[in-house]
């Protein structure tokens, strides 16, 4: 029993010391972007390209997954920021409004309040107004990690259109 004691004991013991012979790893050895994660505003995204183009006017790229959100298109030149007050994309992405201008609507799961369970009319879900939360703008940045991953389409709609409500509850009993 006291061997026991004993060896948890001097376990112990070197685990402390080896706690405290380590001063810990900076912010900036911590991510891809080596920068001070203490202030974002510090980071310079260098060599990315944003599009320039307006509304309707680029390509647009295939999404990533099924469901995930599209990127952005165009460029955001006077669009930021975002707040439930005032959003920009709404100008154009409503659902009442975006067919009139040629625009892509905001799917069926930003009308809808999960919290609550139940549509929200014709009123954008309080938690999907902040657009750059999930989209972001297209760019020519090139990946920090190699990445073999293959997205698969349930069909050719899903990699330009949102079926995100319909499978919500996909598998659940």
């Amino acid at each position: 029993m006291k061997n026991k004691i004993f060896l948890v004991s001097a376990a112990a013991a070197l685990f402390l010391a080896a706690c405290a012979m380590n001063n810990g790893v900076s912010s900036e050895q911590i991510g891809l972007r080596k920068a001070n994660l203490n202030n974002e505003n510090s980071v310079i995204l260098s060599d990315i390209n944003y599009s320039g183009l307006g509304a309707g006017e680029s390509a647009l790229l295939e999404r990533a997954f099924e469901n995930a959100p599209p990127l952005i298109s165009h460029n955001l030149d006077g669009m930021l920021p975002i707040t439930k007050e005032s959003n920009s994309c709404l100008t154009c992405h409503d659902k009442a409004i975006a067919a009139d201008v040629g625009a892509i609507a905001a799917p069926a799961s930003h009308y809808y309040d999960f919290w609550k369970n139940k549509p929200t009319g014709d009123m954008i879900s309080e938690i999907r107004y902040n657009c750059t939360q999930c989209h972001v703008a297209q760019s020519d940045a090139k990946p920090l990690v190699g990445n073999t991953f293959k997205a698969e389409f349930k069909n050719e709609a899903s990699k330009k259109k949102s079926n995100l409500l319909d499978v919500m509850n996909e598998g659940v009993k």
